[in-house]
């Protein structure tokens, strides 16, 4: 194998965080995950993200072998939110360039994730004269159609249009954000190749219900539907309680068995502006006793989270792949996601859970009392089995085909 080292750029998005903090998610799974993979065929992974606080070291060897995160010093080491970053990213670049010639290490490629990360890949490269290879995970362009009055920055956008042009192959996770990038970015067809993330089946595997319930102290009859992921508008938690409210208006002798836990966010965080919304909300509907925020939780944490589950909710007005839901049917949990980006790609209406309009609270019900009433052990067998074409090893092959094809092309240009 040509390829014996790879920089892997994530700015804002540390692999270390747990699952469903401020700014983390899908993202920091897909790159950790990721980088294991390649590390177990022996390819050295460094994998570049900006540091927070003093008590973190600049390289960390947890995830296992070949595979180090380091953390670069950029703006401080204080928390700043991605286009706070923006401005202090040349010193992320210088960062990066000191470690690599203070450890006399040549890197081979770049996979660079998010927009900030693809503005350094593009230095590095320059700098280095690799390739690197990006990957966006969500798109400004999309956002800002879905946005309810946040909208993405113009630096984040006019980014985006030049890495799409800087980057050697950019990595779309389905066939719609490949339609997107085209659409939206004028992306040159021959640069995208869709490649999608996985799930690791050696994490997430069906486990009996009833004891994953009995280790989270659900009792056995009720019926529990869950949220796993940032707390954020876009992801259309609101709809959820708003679903709930109508059942219980509707369905009063089936509401009291019914459950609905909220995995994401920090408890504690009182600036957590989206979790107080959704907990007033909560308290305006009279929910209290069937909704439950549990805060973030670790990877390792969830099994019996999505296991205990009837179904997983994924109300997202706009979701580029949705891992979550990737994971749950891993787990045989189906899964009602809302008929958009990723999850129209994803979940398989009627057959792995369901898929609804975006924003329908009244056909959200509906579909959460019809797997209350008639739980569908044909739905939840289906989701583990369509899950298993996903593995790691599958992804992880299809990105060193591309990465050994464009570093033996740069080595063969510089012999002509």
């Amino acid at each position: 194998m040509s390829l014996k080292r790879l920089a892997l750029i994530s700015v804002h998005a540390s692999p270390l965080e747990p699952m469903g903090g401020k700014k983390t998610g899908g993202m920091n799974v897909y790159i950790r995950n990721l980088a294991q993979e390649f590390g177990r065929r022996g390819l050295a992974v460094d994998i570049f993200t900006r540091r927070v606080g003093t008590e973190t070291e600049q390289i960390d060897t947890s995830l296992g072998e070949n595979v180090r995160v380091i953390h670069v010093e950029a703006g401080g080491l204080r928390p700043l939110g991605p286009d706070d970053i923006f401005p202090h990213l040349s010193e992320f670049v210088a960062g990066v360039i000191a470690f690599a010639a203070q450890q006399n290490l040549v890197y081979d490629l770049i996979y660079s994730h998010y927009w900030l990360s693809g503005w350094v890949a593009n230095s590095l490269k320059i700098a280095w004269d690799v390739p690197f290879v990006q990957m966006f995970h969500t798109l400004g362009l999309m956002k800002n159609r879905v946005a309810a009055g946040s909208l993405s920055p113009d630096q984040r956008i006019q980014s985006e249009m030049k890495i799409v042009e800087w980057a050697d192959r950019v990595i779309a996770a389905t066939p719609a954000e490949q339609a997107q990038l085209r659409w939206l970015y004028r992306a040159n067809r021959r640069k995208i190749l869709v490649i999608s993330p996985g799930v690791d089946l050696n994490q997430f595997y069906p486990v009996s219900t009833s004891q994953a319930k009995a280790r989270l102290k659900i009792p056995d009859e009720v019926s529990m539907f869950l949220f796993v992921g940032r707390l954020e508008p876009l992801k259309g938690v609101d709809t959820v309680l708003e679903a709930l409210a109508l059942i219980r208006s509707r369905q009063p002798a089936l509401f009291p068995r019914m459950r609905f836990i909220i995995v994401g966010g920090n408890l504690a965080d009182a600036a957590d502006t989206e979790m107080q919304r959704l907990r007033l909300m909560v308290d305006e509907f009279d929910l209290g006793a069937n909704v439950q925020f549990v805060g973030a939780k670790n990877q390792s944490q969830l099994l019996d989270y999505y296991a205990a589950a009837t179904a997983v909710v994924m109300p997202s007005d706009y979701e580029s792949f949705g891992m979550v839901a990737l994971e749950a049917m891993a787990a045989g949990t189906p899964v009602i996601a809302s008929n958009v980006g990723g999850l129209s790609y994803l979940v398989k209406d009627g057959v792995t859970g369901f898929l609804v309009p975006t924003r329908d609270p009244e056909l959200l019900a509906r579909r959460m009392i019809e797997l209350v009433e008639q739980p569908d052990q044909q739905m939840r067998a289906a989701a583990s089995s369509l899950a298993q074409e996903y593995a790691w090893s599958v992804t992880a092959s299809e990105l060193l085909n591309l990465f050994e094809s464009l570093v033996s092309r740069r080595r063969h240009s510089e012999y002509l």
